[in-house]
């Protein structure tokens, strides 16, 4: 959900949440220190609510009022303040098909962490420092953009769209920004020391997302980013299945389960980042 506004903890707003109610506004109110937040989901426009709150203080009528709730403008206004969503799923998308689903290596190995070369069978790759003292920097992130099935990149995409679409509008794009370099670096570097530098996927981001939502709901009630609690639980029998071999044995190929983990515990080590930012 989303803060429309915040009251001191004194002022009563029974008669302004029966209004609410009486025009089928879904809202919720919280207490916190001295303030009493009132809280809104996404598809509700907050400045609505807002003014309503104004006018009710006023003392004018409202029985005829509404707020606009979700419909082609409040949908149209959601993605445009959700522009770096769109922008990581459009880069995956579009390298995704320049490395034709890993089948182009000429084109892959520039977005390998690190520079490779492939004689045969055999891949030889540079040293990871090689990638920093070359200047080649974005190989420490462009990796996430790659995938190697139509599977993979649409469970990928999916939860940047659903999770990082939600983080953007509550928290702002520097936050999404930052959650995706911190965890696109940890998680790819942590997988190239387990694996080699053949890998991909927004596996790791996406596992930050959901690390993130899930610990940043349970210690800022107040502005809840909004997932089921259930997902941790979704997130851990996922890793317990990549780490036991069980997804390479259904068919789903090689599962980069080290960044899994990296990405997750990068999502939650940054949630008091973002805290300390935004109270600042």
């Amino acid at each position: 959900m989303n803060e429309a506004f915040r009251v001191p903890l004194k002022e009563d707003l029974s008669g302004f949440t029966a209004i609410l109610w009486r025009h089928k506004i879904p809202h919720r109110v919280l207490e916190q220190d001295d303030e009493q937040l009132v809280l809104v989901p996404y598809n509700v426009d907050a400045e609505q609510v807002i003014k309503l709150f104004q006018m009710w203080k006023d003392g004018a009528d409202l029985s005829g009022l509404q707020v606009q709730q979700s419909g082609q403008q409040g949908i149209l206004r959601g993605i445009l303040q959700t522009k770096l969503s769109l922008l990581l799923i459009a880069f995956s998308v579009i390298i995704t098909l320049m490395v034709s689903l890993g089948e182009n290596l000429q084109l892959m190995g520039w977005f390998t962490i690190v520079e490779i070369q492939i004689e045969g069978n055999q891949v030889y790759y540079a040293h990871l420092l090689s990638t920093l003292t070359d200047g080649q920097l974005w190989r420490f992130f462009s990796p996430a953009f790659m995938h190697f099935n139509l599977g993979h990149i649409a469970f990928n995409l999916l939860w940047v769209w659903v999770v990082g679409r939600r983080i953007e509008l509550l928290l702002g794009w520097p936050a999404l920004l930052g959650l995706f370099l911190f965890s696109a670096l940890a998680s790819n570097m942590a997988q190239y020391w387990v694996s080699g530098p053949m890998f991909g996927g927004m596996s790791g981001f996406v596992f930050a997302l959901l690390g993130f939502a899930w610990l940043w709901d349970r210690t800022t009630p107040a502005r809840m980013i909004g997932l089921p609690p259930a997902l941790m639980g979704f997130m851990m029998f996922w890793l317990v299945l990549g780490f036991s071999g069980a997804l390479e044995s259904m068919g789903l190929g090689s599962i980069a389960n080290t960044a899994h983990l990296v990405g997750l515990i990068a999502g939650l080590c940054f949630v008091p980042i973002v805290s300390l930012l935004q109270r600042r």
